[in-house]
């Protein structure tokens, strides 16, 4: 079950979450304080009229053919008087605390892991924070790095007493010990030659002013490692990490967190002139073993450094570049290399750098441009040839524009090439992400070898900012105390001849079991929209399918209730419509149950297509399935298939067999609800795009195995879910409340005729940095939704961050064990660390409950942030992987908790929801609040 909210305005900002209670006494107290609670920090809103956008004005027209003009720097403000100031002991979040590590688990069998973690040892010496203005403002951080490398060149052995200073590229240095001085301007010249805009070379001056800002006390940091002090001290973490990251970022590109270099492996082709690099990721952090480094390894697309000419001819082959390009293929180009910085070839030694904001409508041999103000022309063949000696062999091509549109140059293509180091942040075609996961895919050994010789090479005992310090970081991984907690036996129906199933090694299949409860298709149709499946193929593949969902306990009739349509893809609206209406009319106004459709492997917006008007204009439920499984049908493909169509039916699979004999603590005992929640954002360049949430729900108690989900979008990139629960004002009904947990908890109610006592709350794709605004927020729209339903009404709530988007990996203790990995060299599914590597005092836990297929497997990192149901770590931890055994749509267990998955999947479907407008640049508005898109109902 799906249904889709519209997006309305966000409520106003919550009022505070009640203090969270320290354990024991089993009943929920009153969450109350007793202290004066500072006013929460409204969490970022959207505008109020829901979320629009403003979309920037584009600046338009042509101008003359001349040297773009670089921006004039801002003056920089005027010394102020230094302030002194110590960054104290951190004091709790806003009155409200994160929930307290509970104890350690016990359950599982004990073993030792290795993790990529390495233990970062800190000096006693306190460190000093300076604010750094420089003028005239730079907005490049490179540009930063290089005025202030040059600073410390020119003053480290007078002004800077020796001092060595890490600095973060932006406002902030940071220096072990005091500088001798609180306040003082330098001035810097440097010479701009990579500006990037075709400024010519030329030496600039800036001045910097450095003044005493805080000292960081690493005396907190001390006491919040040692379990002493409730909140990080993110400032003293933050210099720390700088220090770390001051060499690197000297050396390699910096993105993020990761550096990249294509020294570090050789770089890999992607096609259409993409490549990988390799490099790593680096981060500090504060875990119960003291500080720790957490490096891996990454890779991501980079644009390879060809010139102009070749980079176009891999995206549209080099038969097109022999004649003039279509507009079509003109459009292509010029999306590609927007944005993309370029130097100049035809000028021996020089190499200018550009920015390319486009390309020509014209072939090159057409441009023409005023050479002076009597609007004399001259062409841009002539002008190369006459000015530089060199001749365009290639005129029918565009020309690139560089600079603004109303200053533009024109640069013939096969005069420029591009510069070396630039990411590609576009979206990825489905064969260069292929090309990618095959760089990234390395299997546990490998990787960690890959870690090791990263640590090395990066040398950390001869960093001068490290050394200057004082900090020493180990080369040894971290060896983990680490349990493997026991698989859940699974039930199937009595019919079948196997009626309890045990896992080994997070898996087990179908063979001699039925599912538990089977759904019944009586009426059914299949489309193929693929030429190279023949009708008599489909018919056979179908009858397949169809035995298949027999012999997995489900009622499925042998016969569709018409032959199977055949279809155009690009007729996909027309073909659902019409094999909708004549089995309308065939089963005399009871409609179809089940649609089938057989795709092209390579299907492009066909399954978004078909899932978009299925679910909002048909209501009708389709399985889709792709050419190559058709031909090649294999039994374990069509039970995975008959598992889907079940639970698509309204069937059940397998149910924990602790479920059914109530012996699940903390779920069993009293009717309780378990959600999963995320967010998913628009990809990046999609300014436009609104967010989807979506809210996933248990259906049964005390099975929790079915799950209801809702959808909704809101304003573009905002992570709270805003329609959690919500009110507005109908002319009729007056004040009216709804939002997804109150819905989804009428419908908990209407299912199992309980209501609630207690609620679970998975929530995915949270970041640290948004743990509180995210718990404060959403916390409090549980409380009234609930209360919304009845007076007094507040079950006690778990609030759990589940994240897959960290770089922890676990790996075997000892490659050569094979009793202890599974078949690809990972870890066992159902290994669990609490220890060691996790919060200080937090209640945390790393959990890999799945068995690997290739590459490093990923645990899950589980943050329980509130807990007013008293769960123990065993409790938590075996909850969590026991129902990763219970995903409907295999026979494994799966690496996040299935309620987080399944809203994962309910969010990314609702993106085929989205219907674009017309207008091409986003400028309209729509109903659902966010430019250019709308979202339909189902």
């Amino acid at each position: 079950m799906l249904e889709v909210l519209e997006m309305t305005p966000p409520p106003p900002p919550p009022p505070q979450p009640r203090r969270h209670q320290p354990r024991g006494g089993g009943r929920k107290q009153p969450l109350q304080s007793s202290v004066a609670q500072p006013k929460a920090e409204a969490p970022q809103q959207p505008p109020p009229d829901g979320g629009k956008r403003c979309a920037g004005k584009r600046r338009g027209g042509r101008g003359r053919a001349r040297p773009a003009e670089g921006p004039r720097p801002a003056p920089g403000p005027a010394v102020e008087p230094a302030t002194r100031a110590v960054i104290g002991p951190p004091v709790p979040s806003k009155g409200l605390s994160f929930c307290r590590r509970p104890g350690f688990g016990t359950v599982g069998a004990r073993c030792v892991v290795k993790a990529n973690h390495f233990l970062a040892e800190i000096p006693d010496k306190d460190l000093t924070q300076y604010d750094v203005k420089i003028t005239p403002e730079v907005t490049s951080r490179c540009v930063n790095r290089a005025i202030i490398a040059e600073l410390v060149r020119l003053y480290r052995e007078s002004d800077l007493g020796m001092r060595l200073p890490a600095y973060d590229g932006r406002k902030s240095l940071y220096t072990a010990g005091a500088l001798p001085f609180d306040a003082r301007e330098f001035v810097v010249r440097l010479t701009d030659e990579d500006s990037g805009t075709g400024v010519p070379p030329r030496e600039r001056e800036y001045r910097v002013v450095i003044k005493f800002a805080a000292r960081a006390d690493l005396h907190h940091l001390r006491q919040f490692i040692a379990g002493r002090q409730a909140d990080a001290p993110q400032e003293a973490v933050q210099v720390l990490d700088i220090v770390l990251r001051e060499l690197a970022s000297q050396r390699y590109v910096a993105i993020g967190r990761s550096f990249y270099s294509p020294d570090i492996r050789r770089p890999q082709r992607l096609g259409d002139g993409l490549q990988s690099w390799c490099g790593f990721y680096q981060s500090l952090r504060p875990t119960q073993m003291g500080l720790s480094l957490n490096i891996d390894m990454s890779s991501t697309a980079f644009i390879e450094a060809l010139p102009v000419i070749d980079f176009v001819a891999q995206i549209l082959g080099k038969d097109v570049m022999s004649r003039p390009l279509s507009d079509a293929n003109r459009i292509k180009i010029k999306k590609a290399l927007r944005g993309v910085k370029v130097e100049v070839t035809h000028r021996e030694n020089v190499r200018r750098k550009y920015r390319i904001s486009g390309v020509t409508a014209q072939p090159t041999h057409e441009l023409i441009f005023p050479i002076d103000d009597q609007m004399n022309m001259k062409s841009v063949v002539e002008y190369f040839k006459e000015m530089y000696g060199f001749t365009i062999q290639q005129s029918h091509l565009p020309c690139l524009m560089v600079g603004n549109q109303k200053k533009a140059n024109y640069l013939p293509m096969e005069a420029c090439k591009i510069v070396e180091g630039q990411r590609y942040t576009k979206r990825l075609n489905e064969k260069q992400i292929t090309s990618l996961l095959k760089v990234t895919c390395q299997r546990p050994r490998e990787k960690e070898m890959d870690i090791l010789q990263t640590v090395h090479q990066n040398g950390y005992d001869q960093d001068p900012y490290a050394k200057e310090f004082g900090i020493n970081i180990s080369e040894k991984l971290t060896s983990v105390e680490a349990r493997v907690l026991p698989a859940p036996w699974l039930k199937y129906h009595d019919a079948g001849k196997e009626k309890e199933c045990l896992p080994q090694v997070g898996q087990w299949n179908m063979v001699n079991k039925k599912v538990i409860n089977g759904g019944k298709v009586s009426h059914w149709a299949c489309i193929n929209f693929s030429r190279s499946v023949q009708e008599t193929t489909a018919r056979g593949f179908c009858q397949e399918l169809a035995q298949m969902c027999q012999i997995s306990g489900m009622e499925f009739n042998s016969e569709p209730v018409l032959p199977i349509y055949s279809a155009r893809p690009d007729q996909v609206a027309k073909a659902l419509k019409h094999v909708y209406n004549v089995a309308l009319h065939k089963l005399k106004g009871k409609e179809l149950e089940l649609l089938l459709a057989i795709l092209p492997d390579n299907n492009g917006a066909l399954y978004g297509d078909i899932k978009r008007i299925c679910e909002t204009d048909l209501g009708l439920i389709s399985q889709c399935c792709l050419t190559k499984h058709v031909f090649k049908i294999s039994k374990q493909y069509l039970a995975n298939v008959s598992l889907k169509i079940n639970v698509k039916m309204g069937g059940r699979n397998t149910v924990l067999v602790d479920a059914l004999s109530w012996r699940i603590p903390l779920v069993s005992d009293i009717p309780t609800i378990i959600f999963g929640a995320d967010v998913t954002h628009p990809e990046t360049g999609e300014d436009s795009s609104p967010s989807i949430a979506a809210v996933v729900a248990s259906q049964d108690w005390p099975e929790v195995t079915k799950y209801a989900g809702l959808v909704c979008a809101q304003a573009h990139r905002q992570e709270l879910i805003q329609d959690l629960y919500k009110t507005w004002h109908d002319p009729q009904r007056g004040t009216v409340t709804g939002g997804m947990v109150r819905e989804l908890l009428i419908s908990f109610r209407k299912a199992t005729g309980q209501k609630p006592q207690r609620i679970i709350f998975y929530r995915d794709g949270v970041s640290e940095g948004q743990f509180y605004q995210v718990l404060l927020y959403e916390l409090d729209a549980i409380r009234k939704a609930c209360a919304s339903l009845e007076p007094n009404y507040q079950p006690p709530v778990t609030f759990v961050v589940v994240q897959k988007r960290h770089h922890t990996r676990l790996f075997a203790n000892n490659h050569k064990d094979r009793s202890s990995m599974d078949k690809s060299g990972n870890i066992l599914p159902g290994t669990v660390v609490d220890s060691k590597i996790c919060h200080p005092t937090e209640f945390d836990f790393y959990l890999c409950s799945h068995a690997g297929i290739q590459g490093t497997s990923r645990p899950a990192h589980y943050h329980v942030l509130w807990d007013e149901n008293n769960f123990s770590a065993d409790e938590m931890q075996t909850l969590t992987n026991n129902l990763c055994y219970t995903y409907a749509r295999c026979t494994r267990s799966v690496s996040v908790v299935p309620p987080a998955y399944y809203a994962h999947l309910a969010a990314f479907r609702a993106r085929f929801y989205m219907e674009p407008e017309l207008s091409e640049n986003h400028t309209s508005k729509s109903s659902s609040g966010t430019n250019g898109t709308s979202v339909k109902p189902l």
